[in-house]
């Protein structure tokens, strides 16, 4: 009989459960089927891979030899297997940009910066509320690259699987209707809102935390919080059903007004990552690029950001 990783992953078995019994319901197979396959491996390998008495079963010594390579064959095989369907998803012979995205401003620019730069490459999109979901995607290669967000310092997803670089970091600002008694102020310290409800967008991460502890830090806590989509939360500050968190380069919108909170206690960092092993790799630095010059000119429509950005330098896009 020739060896084959699906007789590695039946010793494995056998090793992490200590017992054929337990070995065989782990991996869905009778115990004389279980057994009987072992008895092939071990004629097939030279020798007993297990002593095995009525309190379970222990590696022998040849069976530690095997079970040492069989945690290095059995990674090695998944992760070719893997890098096999992520190369193949990638690339085509013809440049394409398969682009990711949470819901947020910069991807429409991107895509119009990118048809615009590669007339004959495709672009296509993705969007979803959860960056897990779409660093997923990206990691298996099914995305070429992927714009998300994270809440402050919090690191993204898969870091030590994915490349990440800062496309810009904004404050996080409140979104209230127009004749609010605070609408005039030039920024507003968070605890003058403590009796307000509150509205944002949802997403994973630990976004919700960081504002639940920011406002423990300003003394209070929350009324309410809203979690729906744009269009909602731009409704419930019209009708002065709650006020709400944005980034700082959401649009103008009529019946509505931005403002920073006092001391940026909420930041926000735009993120574009892509899978180091990719072909894609190769376009990422010119990708960043038009990432980056979206993002500033999304600031840049913004009189009152631009002079916000300029009176805190540690924000904004990378130099």
């Amino acid at each position: 009989m020739e060896l084959e990783l699906r007789h590695l992953r039946t010793v494995r078995a056998i090793a992490d459960e200590g017992s054929l019994t337990r070995a065989a319901a782990a991996l869905g197979l009778a115990q004389p089927a279980l057994s009987s396959q072992l008895r092939r491996i071990e004629q097939a390998l030279g020798g007993p891979l297990f002593d095995r008495d009525h309190t379970g079963a222990r590696p022998t010594l040849l069976g530690e030899l095997v079970l040492e390579r069989a945690r290095v064959v059995l990674p090695a095989m998944r992760q070719l297997q893997e890098d096999a369907v992520r190369f193949a998803n990638s690339w085509n012979r013809v440049r394409r940009f398969r682009l990711g995205a949470t819901h947020g401003p910069l991807l429409g620019a991107l895509v119009d910066r990118l048809a615009a730069a590669e007339p004959a490459a495709p672009v296509s999109t993705h969007t979803s509320w959860s960056v897990d979901a779409i660093s997923s995607l990206l990691a298996a290669g099914r995305l070429d690259h992927a714009l998300i967000g994270v809440c402050g310092e919090s690191s993204p997803p898969r870091e030590t699987e994915l490349v990440w670089q800062t496309v810009g970091v904004d404050p996080v600002f409140v979104m209230l209707p127009e004749g609010h008694p605070l609408a005039g102020e030039d920024e507003i310290p968070l605890a003058r809102l403590s009796h307000e409800a509150w509205t944002d967008v949802p997403g994973d991460g630990c976004f919700a935390d960081c504002f639940t502890a920011a406002c423990a830090r300003a003394g209070f806590t929350p009324l309410s919080v809203f979690e729906t989509d744009t269009a909602s939360c731009v409704h419930l500050v019209q009708v002065r059903r709650a006020v709400g968190l944005c980034r700082a380069t959401f649009p103008p919108t009529p019946g509505l007004v931005t403002r920073p909170l006092a001391g940026a206690p909420l930041s926000w960092r735009h993120l574009l990552g892509h899978h180091p092993g990719s072909p894609a790799a190769g376009a990422a630095a010119a990708v960043l690029g038009h990432a980056r010059a979206a993002y500033r000119e999304a600031a840049g429509r913004s009189e009152s950001y631009r002079a916000w950005l300029a009176a805190h330098p540690r924000f904004g896009a990378p130099p």
